[in-house]
């Protein structure tokens, strides 16, 4: 059973939040391993297993880009955990400016406004990706779709480059 049936959801990028997070708290108090504490062992066991997998399903289905790399997972297209290398050389590019950019926040005269205007940079092509994703997986464009799931992870990535950036530069 996939991730989507588990949770009686269509299989598709498109979610209703409210009937996944439903669902979840309707299956988790059902397996919930504490409600089968005097159980057989047996019966625990797959109770704690079940548990696990909703939780997993839950997570995935959740997070938008996990979701997605799940959705190509089950069209043939697994890259999750991969570490593939983008062959957009535009993208490329903008990921060594990025990258320079982020090293520079730290010399900045306004460092906060800075870093400020490179998070909203970076969040505007977060966006900008995301909807040539929905669009990609829409119209069942696989291979463009697991390019924009690639830039996605990047420029997630980059988000977190730049947190890590900000509390370092903030604690001193």
């Amino acid at each position: 059973m996939n991730h989507f049936e588990l949770f009686g959801l269509p299989q598709g990028f498109p979610l209703d939040a409210a009937a996944l997070a439903d669902t979840y708290r309707r299956l988790q108090a059902q397996f919930h391993p504490d409600r089968f504490a005097a159980a057989p062992e047996g019966e625990r066991l797959i109770a704690v297993t079940r548990a696990a997998q909703i939780n997993e399903a839950y997570a995935t289905l959740k997070s938008p880009l996990r979701r997605a790399e799940y959705l190509l997972s089950l069209h043939g297209h697994d890259i999750r955990g991969e570490s593939q290398t983008l062959q957009d050389r535009t993208f490329l590019m903008q990921q060594m400016e990025w990258r320079e950019a982020l090293e520079e926040l730290r010399f900045a005269d306004d460092v906060e406004g800075a870093i400020d205007a490179f998070r909203r940079e970076i969040k505007g092509e977060h966006k900008v990706l995301m909807g040539s994703l929905e669009r990609h997986l829409a119209t069942l464009s696989w291979d463009a779709a697991v390019d924009a799931v690639r830039k996605l992870k990047f420029v997630d990535k980059m988000l977190e480059e730049l947190e890590r950036l900000e509390d370092s530069l903030l604690e001193l």
